[in-house]
This record gives structure tokens, C-alpha cells and sequence, in this order.
């Protein structure tokens, strides 16, 4: 009897995740792609009715926001999206800089010619999305190739660690994907090549000056934007 009652419980208590972690994965999207503005006010039933939900999840999904940086928790105010500061970006920047850095080095010792193959396929994309202006389309992109870098590497501590900045450099990058992108293209086809002649040394020096690139880039585009 008492497995029985732990097993069930176990399930009742399962049963509520999986719709706690799509309204958290749908409110982050949103927030990535522009639709939810840095500073803007979360209100609960909107954002509940929007997204199909009741009100219990958004508001569980709002407090695991701000934990993880995403939501700013104001007393007697409410919920709004965090907006990131330079200092936020820069250390976000470097790091990222440190661990794609190294999976460059380990992709040009382990691709194999069809990894090359797949990585000018999503490169093509990228540049596609360029001709079109497309900058979540960018985004989108840039990340699809750096992922699969990860991937070609073959490390999964580093997967993982990579994994977890992912998303907010993705949301960092977005006001810089179109000004920042046919450089940040021409940076990547010379990757690639690299990639491809197994030279793991020259690999890891281009990813290194295209993700700091990426971070004084973003950091012009800021400074200009305060003196406007």
C-alpha cells in the first residue's frame, strides 16, 4: 500500500512540469525575441490569457524568471522584464568567449567531412537570412551553427556549460544580429574552413575574435543608443 501511495503521489506531483516548463520556454521565446521588452510590465492574467493558461503556471513560471534573471520581482509593483546592463553582457560575453573558444579547437580535431557539409548548409542559411533582413531569423541561425560546432567537438561537460548561456546570449545578440551580421558571417565561413583543414589552433583563434568581436560590438551599439 505505501509504494502504491508513493507512486501515485510521485505522478500527481510529475503530472503539472511539463506545462510549468512550456509556459517558462514560452515567456523566455518571448522575451529573446523582442515581444516582451526589457522593463516591460508581466502582467499575470494577460500573459496567461495569451498563452492558453490559467494564472498558476505563469505565476510559477514568473518567480523561476527571476531566479534565473529573466523577470525583476518588484514589492507592491509586480513582475517585469529584466532589463540586462552592460556589466551583465560583458561577463555573459566572456565567458561564453572562454567555452566556444575551446569547442572550435576540439570541432577542427573531430569533424568529419559531413559535419563540414552540415555546417555550410546552416552557414547558407545564415547568409540567406542576412539577404532577407531577417533578424530573428539571424539569431536563429548564428545559434543553429554554434550549436552544432558544440556538437561536431564531442565534449558534453562543455555541451552542457555552453547549453546553459545559450539563451541569453541569444537575447543579447538580438539587437546587434542585422548591423553585426555580415561580419559575423564572413567570421564564420572562415571557421569553417578551418574547421575543415583540422587546424584546431587557427579554429580556436577565429571563435575567439568573433565572440569578442560580438562583445565590443554590442557594447558600441549600447553606448550609441544612451547618447541618442
Amino acid at each position: 500500500m505505501r509504494e502504491a501511495l508513493t507512486a501515485a503521489a510521485s505522478r500527481r506531483v510529475a503530472r503539472p512540469a511539463p506545462l510549468r516548463q512550456a509556459v517558462y520556454d514560452a515567456l523566455i521565446e518571448l522575451i529573446i525575441s523582442g515581444s516582451l521588452q526589457p522593463g516591460q510590465h508581466l502582467v499575470e492574467a494577460e500573459l496567461a490569457q495569451h498563452l492558453g493558461v490559467s494564472r498558476q503556471p505563469v505565476r510559477e513560471a514568473l518567480q523561476r524568471l527571476h531566479t534565473d534573471g529573466w523577470v525583476d520581482l518588484r514589492p507592491a509593483q509586480g513582475a517585469f522584464v529584466h532589463s540586462p546592463t552592460e556589466e551583465e553582457a560583458a561577463q555573459l560575453l566572456s565567458v561564453r568567449a572562454v567555452l566556444e573558444t575551446h569547442s572550435a579547437q576540439l570541432a577542427a580535431q573531430n569533424a568529419e567531412p559531413e559535419d563540414v557539409e552540415h555546417l555550410w548548409t546552416l552557414h547558407q542559411e545564415g547568409v540567406d537570412a542576412l539577404a532577407g533582413g531577417d533578424a530573428e531569423r539571424l539569431v536563429a541561425a548564428n545559434t543553429a551553427l554554434h550549436a552544432f560546432i558544440t556538437s561536431v567537438a564531442g565534449n558534453a561537460v562543455l555541451a552542457d556549460l555552453i547549453s546553459q548561456v545559450s539563451r541569453k546570449v541569444r537575447w543579447y545578440y538580438m539587437p546587434i544580429a542585422k548591423p553585426r551580421s555580415k561580419d559575423a558571417w564572413n567570421e564564420h565561413a572562415q571557421l569553417i574552413e578551418a574547421i575543415a583543414e583540422g587546424d584546431a589552433d587557427r579554429a580556436s583563434e577565429i571563435m575567439r575574435k568573433h565572440t569578442e568581436r560580438t562583445g565590443e560590438y554590442r557594447k558600441a551599439i549600447a553606448a550609441g543608443s544612451a547618447r541618442r
